[in-house]
């Protein structure tokens, strides 16, 4: 990252603009000393903050953020506070058996629902709206898909309380996109307001009594210290909360490759469209495509929409210009228009990105080393609004040594082996998204399940 602070934060995303003028916090200035330093102040470190407070509030809890809270994909996201996890059933289950996995997944079940708790209890405005999530099926190979992801579901024990199929008129009822036949549809998922909800947490972290300081990169994190360019704090805990940009830091610069998604948000549409395109109750939406999509309705009535497929760059590299590629953001508004033809007179009034954070097997997560006393919550692949709330609130309980039953889920100390070294992964990376932008329409051309898209999932999801 820059060390030249964003001026400009109306810029970061759509959902910044929509924010209220932010005044940024005072950096470090100098050496500090506290109980838990905290590197990156998005949802993974706030959260961590939150939790670590709400248990013992005597706590001094410090946190460095090289921009300002939220400056990151907590500010950019799609607003889907979902209960995905990017590691599949199976993956998880030949580590932790089938118990293990079924005990993950209802953990991310759980999380939704805790956010929405923390949002009610805290009093946030952040457009929260639990209605669920859609993934729609749109040809016969998608229909297929969705037909087996309910298959799966039932096998993993997980009934229509989570997982429930729509046939046609029932998911053209619910979203009413082109050439739809059938839908997978879960109660749990939220939409949210991402930029509110990463500024307001932030404030009632800080109330609770941690230190936020913005503007204050950090370069290196070892055993009892995170360096900033303006200062070292001394801690016995470290909590590296830094996701995509965590190739920035001394020596992880193959742990976590950032990857980029791209998002548009168009003007408000009139209740007329949204009577023939549904959404009425918010789900977020994607399909079974392969190079992944997602969109909402937002609460001032635009569409709010992103997907894949903007490149990886060379050694991690992360720029503010890589946010923005008319390329993608061209495919963009042709797929919203070619799901909604109705959208197709309105304007587009927001083009954004950023990067997420991937590990080399598609795996989140969170730990603590206790030798070094370096913690740890990453790797969420683009589904870290949920995740992060419980990479938090595992952080804070292997932290203060408390005997949870999220100490004991199966991504806790999980560590991912290094991404290849360049330009290997350079090429690795950006064949993978090559290779799925590819998949689809060789799916649409041969009416066959895509060979290329079969290789890749077995080589990331096992």
């Amino acid at each position: 990252m820059s060390a030249v602070p964003t001026t400009d934060l109306r810029s970061i995303s759509f959902w910044w603009d929509r924010l209220a003028r932010q005044t940024p916090r005072d950096p470090l200035d100098g050496d500090v000393d506290a109980d838990v330093v905290i590197v990156g102040a998005g949802y993974t470190g706030l959260w961590t903050a939150y939790y670590l407070l709400e248990h013992q509030p005597s706590l001094k809890v410090v946190l460095l953020e090289a921009e300002v809270a939220g400056f990151g994909a907590s500010g950019r996201n799609g607003g889907w506070c979902s209960a995905l996890f990017p590691a599949s059933w199976d993956k998880l289950a030949r580590a932790a058996g089938r118990d293990g996995a079924i005990r993950m997944q209802q953990a991310m079940f759980d999380t939704v629902d805790e956010v929405g708790r923390v949002v009610a209890d805290e009093h946030l405005d952040v457009d929260w709206n639990k209605g669920g999530s859609a993934y729609l099926a749109r040809s016969p190979l998608q229909e297929q898909r969705a037909k087996d992801t309910i298959t799966q579901a039932r096998a993993w024990s997980f009934g229509d309380e989570h997982f429930r199929y729509l046939d046609a008129d029932e998911a053209r009822k619910l979203v009413g996109a082109t050439d739809v036949r059938a839908a997978v549809f879960t109660p749990d998922c939220a939409v949210i307001q991402p930029a509110k909800l990463v500024r307001q947490l932030a404030d009632v972290v800080e109330r609770r009594g941690a230190t936020i300081y913005e503007h204050s990169p950090v370069t290196a994190v070892e055993p009892g210290l995170a360096h900033s360019i303006r200062g070292t704090v001394r801690a016995p805990f470290v909590v590296r909360a830094t996701e995509g940009y965590t190739a920035t830091l001394q020596g992880l610069q193959r742990d976590v490759a950032p990857v980029y998604s791209l998002m548009i948000a168009t003007e408000p549409l009139p209740e007329a469209v949204w009577a023939e395109i549904g959404l009425e109750t918010r789900p977020t939406f994607n399909d079974f495509r392969h190079l992944v999509i997602y969109g909402q309705r937002t609460a001032d009535g635009r569409f709010a929409f992103g997907g894949r497929g903007a490149p990886y760059h060379f050694r991690s590299n992360i720029q503010r210009g890589f946010d923005r590629d008319p390329a993608v953001f061209e495919m963009l508004w042709h797929t919203l228009t070619e799901l909604f033809p109705a959208v197709a007179p309105y304007r587009v009034t927001h083009h954004w990105g950023g990067p997420l954070g991937v590990t080399r097997d598609w795996w989140a997560s969170a730990g603590l080393d206790a030798r070094t006393g370096i913690a740890w919550s990453g790797g969420y692949v683009g589904d870290g609004v949920g995740t992060s709330n419980l990479g938090g609130r595992t952080v804070a309980d292997l932290i203060l040594q408390r005997d949870s039953d999220l100490v004991a889920l199966p991504w806790v100390d999980h560590r991912s082996r290094k991404w290849e070294p360049e330009p290997l992964r350079w090429l690795g990376v950006n064949t993978g998204l090559k290779a799925m932008g590819a998949a689809d329409p060789e799916e649409t051309r041969t009416g066959r399940p895509s060979v290329i898209a079969k290789a890749f999932n077995r080589l990331i999801h096992g």
